[in-house]
Parts: C-alpha cells; sequence; structure tokens
C-alpha cells in the first residue's frame, strides 16, 4: 500500500497537492518499490507501472504529470507551453490542464500556490539550484505579490546529515552573511547543511512568509524515501502540484 505525503499547509480549497514516498510500487533492488524516475537505472517497464499506479492512486489528476529534465539549475517554465522532458528545475501552473511535478531524493522539493488558487509552481530546490536562485526564479515567474504566497517544504535530507565543504558554505555566506546561521561546522574542512533554513531564508529574503513543512529527513528515513547521498544507486519521489477547481476540498 501506498504511504503518500499530503502537505499540512492551508493551501486554497482548489490547490491539490502530495508526495509520494517509497512504498507502493514494482520496482526491485535498489529501486525498490514506488520509483517514478526513468533516468536512473530502472528498468523502464517498472517505472512506467509506477507512473500508472500514481495516476490510479490520484484519479483526480487532470493529466499525466510534466516530468522535467532536472539539470540543478535555475530554470522555471510554464507548464501550459512546454513539453514532458524538457530541461528545467521549476513548472507554473495557471489552469487545471497540467500537473507540476518535480522529482528528488535528498534534494529539496518546493511548493508554492498562492492564497486566490490562481497560480501553483513546483521547484527542485538542492544547494545548487538554491544558490543559483531557482526559488526567486520561480517567485518572478508566478507573477504575484510574494505576500500573497504560501510554500511548502518537502521531503529532503535533514539538517543533521547534509555534509558539505566549504565551498558550498562560502558560497551562501558570501552573498548573505545570515545564511552562516544554516551551517553547523562538523570537521575541518566540513560543514553540516540545514537546506530548509537556506529555503526559508531565501523565501523571506523574496518576500513569502507563509512557509510549512520542512520536518523530514530522507537520508534518515530509509523505509520511507530514498536519499542519493545514502545509497548512491537509487530511485526518486515525486512532488506535485496542480489546480481542480471543479472539485475543490471541502
Amino acid at each position: 500500500m501506498n504511504n503518500l505525503i499530503f502537505p499540512a499547509w492551508p493551501a486554497p480549497a482548489e490547490v491539490r497537492a502530495v508526495t509520494t514516498t517509497r512504498a507502493g510500487g514494482i520496482s526491485t533492488g535498489p529501486f525498490a518499490s514506488f520509483n517514478l524516475a526513468d533516468h536512473v537505472g530502472d528498468n523502464a517497464q517498472s517505472v512506467g507501472a509506477n507512473r500508472l499506479q500514481l495516476r490510479a492512486l490520484l484519479s483526480q489528476l487532470p493529466a499525466e504529470p510534466l516530468w522535467l529534465r532536472q539539470v540543478h539549475g535555475c530554470s522555471a517554465v510554464l507548464a501550459e507551453s512546454v513539453v514532458p522532458g524538457i530541461e528545467a528545475d521549476a513548472s507554473i501552473c495557471r489552469d487545471e490542464r497540467h500537473v507540476c511535478a518535480i522529482l528528488s531524493a535528498d534534494c529539496l522539493p518546493l511548493l508554492l500556490c498562492d492564497d486566490s488558487a490562481n497560480v501553483v509552481a513546483a521547484a527542485h530546490a538542492g544547494w545548487r539550484g538554491l544558490a543559483g536562485g531557482v526559488i526567486e526564479t520561480t517567485i518572478a515567474g508566478m507573477r504575484v505579490t510574494p505576500g500573497r504566497l504560501l510554500a511548502w517544504l518537502g521531503p529532503a535530507i535533514g539538517p543533521q546529515a547534509f555534509e558539505v565543504g566549504d565551498d558550498v558554505r562560502t558560497i551562501f555566506v558570501t552573498r548573505n552573511a545570515a545564511a552562516a546561521s544554516a551551517f553547523v561546522a562538523l570537521k575541518p574542512g566540513k560543514w553540516l547543511c540545514n537546506l530548509y533554513l537556506l529555503a526559508r531564508q531565501r523565501l523571506a529574503a523574496a518576500g513569502v512568509t507563509r512557509i510549512y513543512g520542512g520536518n523530514f529527513c530522507t537520508f534518515n528515513d530509509a523505509d520511507r524515501f530514498y536519499s542519493y547521498r545514502r545509497d548512491r544507486q537509487t530511485g526518486r519521489m515525486a512532488t506535485l502540484i496542480w489546480l481542480d477547481r471543479s472539485n475543490p476540498r471541502v
């Protein structure tokens, strides 16, 4: 049985969102069992069957999720005007015909919506994307006053498990001295990095104050989550967001 995670955030009733876990699919080996990525070495038929299972679990999905070719960058595209497989790390949608999707296994899946259910977005925010401005690019593309946005931080590697070098810390601290609070010294040249805090800082600086989630750790929860840092060869979870104005939640 699938263990889906539904964001706990006060989004409008017309906004639908979900994150998958690794449970409930047919993939085997390091991809066991609900791998939804077709670029990690898993059997293509297993991935296809898992994606069909996802559509069955979420029967209200209006379409196949928009699977991006994520490159740890900061490009955000409009779901209404692109084809699946486009190179980007965020997608934005204003209609009910598309589903924004992010694949992850330690990087932060970030969801955004406005408080009137006019636009939603999903961003792939690992440290490279955060440093490159994927949050800021996505917010700009939504064309909504940032104060009207809500954000949800999905399953990512937690602050007790994400080890980085001096180079990563320097990138963030050079641009924003306050980012130093997101790094804890581990040993010479190594730091524990709080990806969630970095995202919260970027969101707040952009004007987004309603921020939820951020209480997961993919690395330390092997039963529920894939983790690239932990396993290297592994599957990917999916985080989805879409609009459903015809049948809002009660």
